[in-house]
């Protein structure tokens, strides 16, 4: 994880910055090298932690085009021999870290696995690879096996330290022509600097013979992944037989640190700069050409034929110091650019650079790591529950908890969201829609230029909310297509003389003054017909909130679990079941319109009460005077004067008084009873009979429907439901263990997960443990 550190905020130390021009600094300080030994042994165990794929930890790579001096450079600062033969030093990094002890000198070589065999990040390991080495002759076979490990994944790494078969493979051999995977050496010992850093491969031009398509850019890409770090040291390697500007590593560095503020720069092989060439270089070591923020080095390592006849590093050194201190131009330096010589003054400028670079970025490596420990925290707690090691328990566990969420539900929650909440507009909705289904009585002739209706009172107060009186309705529903005047009234209402029509029509042997009942029974098979799609609307939508209800608390509690197996199966239970208890609420609807098929009540004071309010009703209507009006509008009068409007309620209130007096409890609204008798008696008195029982019927069936399905389908969804999920998930029996056991198992990308975020954890939690040690 790159660091959130701006390239700008990790300027390194310069030796313009150092008081004491290297006087003081690195091993000839006892104080420094303390610390700096603290800093550096910090960041190699932060390092073997395998935190680095986390966050940005500083370090020193090497780069440098091949054959630009990058392997001798690495050899004269670790004081080891790497592999020469072709195809093995440059194909993967070599990490190096250098550290000085009094005891004797060891090299403990590992291999650093940070992706697998096709190059996807995996896990960070460190392997040891053979027991560590105490004689610097051996560690140069060691290191190539190591490499052939590393560029041949899929074969055993142990293998290649001792099966002789497999010496002789050959690059061309390997299975990579890369790898990101690294070897790691621990190095030890009374002359060994306080150092670290990794050798990177060297950049190439061009495949070659026997090379690979794609391993120019394999090469960059690797080389770029360590480099683009903000906390990355890059030690430049420039050979100076060679054009500087034909030289890819030069441009790669600067494209990703253009100022120069972390490239320190080392130019190789001086001995074979062309004659006349040499102040061009000069210009390097004296900042003047291609300037670095912590300069340039000048570097001279023994050539091959040396190292052919086995010259020791010591000798090394002196044959260094001899050249700068005796070949011109390079003698003639000024001395304050003779710092910027020797391999010694560049290993100790590098020590400096990184253990100050290490104790810069320690309060903000604190805080990174922090921060990612954290938000990894969060990411593991957003994960499903681990599955319990008791996978029955977990199952039952999980289905009582669902059973006793569900339970709540049904009984009724005081939340907004709650099923009943969510239910109970469709049941008023269902409530006005058998309201509706009210026969269309119009109390007068066909063409008849009746007006507006009025309202009817004694009914307001069953309203779901005021109703306005609209023309040819007696519950305020309807209204004509056209004008009352129009004489083509809506052909759905029902008029007093189509009634008549049907009465006389339907007569059989009855005596002139009486109608068969089937005349009013029709009028009421019309509107209890109507019922039955109100009736299958409302159970739908019922039924769909509770299965939506149900999906919702199925995914709550089970949506998590294993692969995905067991939400499933409990979603197809639980629907199964709630179709179940749907069809015994369908049976009990069916039944009740069944029953409204044969009209009859047992309410008879309700029906008669009913029945005599719309008879005065439909009279009141058809009064050709103002009577009827201002009885609906009486009111009892405050004063006895009589006049005007007073004295006509005066006088109605003196005919209720007088009734009363005579034992006949009366209101205004009865008075229009006394009007002569009308030619349409019998009609009215049928549609008075078939609205004061639809107003028996309707109530009781729009109460008695919503029971019925509250009764059968959301609290009978409770009844049987646990003793389903136990049956259809199979939760007894000899092979429960094992049933459970695949419901709770993990998704493969969930458990994937799951272990790399806990592999994360560990990593960090041990970074976290090496920063604490540095205080204590």
């Amino acid at each position: 994880m790159p660091s959130s550190t701006p390239p700008s905020d990790v300027d390194f130390p310069s030796e313009s910055e150092d008081n004491h021009d290297q006087d003081g600094v690195g091993l000839s300080d006892p104080t420094l090298s303390s610390h700096r030994r603290r800093m550096l042994d910090l960041i190699n165990r932060l390092h073997m932690t395998g935190v680095q794929t986390d966050m940005d930890l500083p370090m020193i790579a090497v780069i440098g085009s091949q054959s630009a001096g990058k392997s001798s450079l690495i050899e004269s600062i670790s004081g080891i021999t790497l592999p020469r033969s072709a195809g093995t030093c440059t194909r993967c990094p070599t990490e190096c870290k250098l550290s000085r002890s009094e005891g004797p000198w060891k090299c403990i070589v590992k291999l650093h696995i940070t992706t697998g065999p096709s190059g996807q990040p995996c896990d960070v390991t460190n392997v040891s690879f053979g027991s560590p080495i105490t004689d610097k002759a051996d560690v140069e076979d060691r290191i190539r096996r190591a490499q052939r490990a590393i560029l041949s994944p899929s074969i055993d790494a142990q293998k290649f330290l001792y099966d002789s078969d497999l010496d002789d493979r050959t690059a061309e051999e390997a299975e990579l022509s890369f790898s990101k995977n690294s070897v790691s050496l621990e190095i030890s010992g009374k002359d060994v600097a306080d150092l670290s850093f990794v050798d990177l491969p060297g950049l190439i031009a061009s495949v070659g013979s026997t090379g690979r398509d794609g391993d120019i850019d394999l090469v960059k890409g690797l080389v770029a992944s360590y480099i683009k770090r903000d906390s990355c040291v890059i030690l430049l390697t420039v050979t100076c037989e060679t054009d500087f500007e034909n030289q890819g590593a030069h441009h790669l560095a600067k494209q990703y640190d253009p100022e120069g503020k972390r490239t320190v720069g080392v130019l190789t092989k001086p001995d074979r700069i062309p004659a006349g060439e040499e102040n061009h270089w000069l210009r390097f070591i004296r900042n003047e050409q291609e300037p670095l923020v912590n300069h340039w080095y000048c570097v001279k390592q023994p050539g091959s034929q040396m190292l052919k006849t086995g010259i020791s590093w010591a000798e090394a050194r002196k044959q260094e110091n001899d050249f700068f201190a005796l070949t011109q131009p390079w003698s003639t330096v000024e001395p304050q650019y003779q710092k910027f010589l020797r391999t010694s003054n560049l290993t100790e400028r590098l020590s400096t650079i990184l253990s100050e670079l290490i104790a810069k970025r320690l309060p903000e490596i604190h805080k990174e790591l922090y921060n990612i420990l954290h938000k990894t925290q969060e990411e593991m707690r957003k994960l499903p529950k681990a599955p319990s090691s008791d996978a029955v328990g977990e199952v039952w566990h999980v289905v009582s908890e669902f059973m006793r969420q569900l339970s709540r539900r049904l009984e009724g929650t005081p939340d907004e969201g709650g099923i009943l909440q969510s239910i109970r507009p469709y049941q008023q909705e269902f409530k006005r829609a058998i309201r509706a289904t009210a026969p269309p009585f119009v109390p007068f002739e066909r063409g008849h230029d009746r007006g507006e209706l009025p309202p009817i009172d004694f009914l307001a107060n069953e309203e779901d909310e005021p109703q306005e009186p609209k023309t040819g309705s007696a519950f305020g529903t309807r209204k004509s297509s056209t004008s009352p005047n129009s004489g083509n009234p809506q052909s759905s209402e029902i008029y007093l003389t189509d009634v008549l029509s049907h009465a006389q029509r339907s007569r059989t042997r009855e005596l002139p003054d009486n109608y068969p009942f089937v005349v009013q029974k029709s009028y009421i098979d019309d509107f209890t017909e109507k019922w039955a799609s109100p009736s299958k609307i409302l159970f739908d939508q019922v039924y769909d909130i509770l299965k939506n209800n149900l999906s919702g608390l199925v995914h709550e509690h089970f949506g998590k679990m294993g692969k995905g197996g067991a939400l499933h199966s409990v979603l197809m239970i639980v629907h199964e079941h709630l179709d179940k208890a749907t069809e015994k609420a369908r049976e009990k609807v069916d039944w009740l319109l069944e029953l409204e098929k044969a009209p009859t009540t047992l309410n008879v004071h309700y029906y008669s009460d009913y029945k005599g309010k719309f008879l005065a009703y439909y009279k009141g209507c058809r009064d050709p005077g103002e009577l009827t009006k201002k009885l609906q509008h009486y009111k009892a009068p405050v004063t006895t004067s009589p006049n005007g409007r007073e004295a006509f309620q005066q006088a109605i209130y003196k005919a209720l008084a007088g009734l009363n007096e005579a034992g006949i409890s009366a209101q205004a609204g009865d008075l229009p009873k006394l009007l002569p008798v009308d030619p349409m008696e019998p009609a009215l008195v049928i549609m008075s009979g078939v609205m004061a029982y639809f107003q028996v019927a309707h109530k009781r069936f729009s109460d008695m429907v919503p029971l019925a399905i509250d009764h059968e389908v959301i609290l009978g969804l409770e009844k049987g439901m646990e003793q389903a999920l136990r049956d259809g998930l199979n939760l007894t029996g000899p092979h429960a263990e094992a049933r459970c056991r695949l419901m709770v198992q993990e998704h493969s990308t969930v458990a994937s997960k799951r272990t790399e975020l806990q592999k994360k954890l560990d990593r960090l939690h041990a970074a976290s443990l090496e920063l604490r040690k540095l205080f204590v």
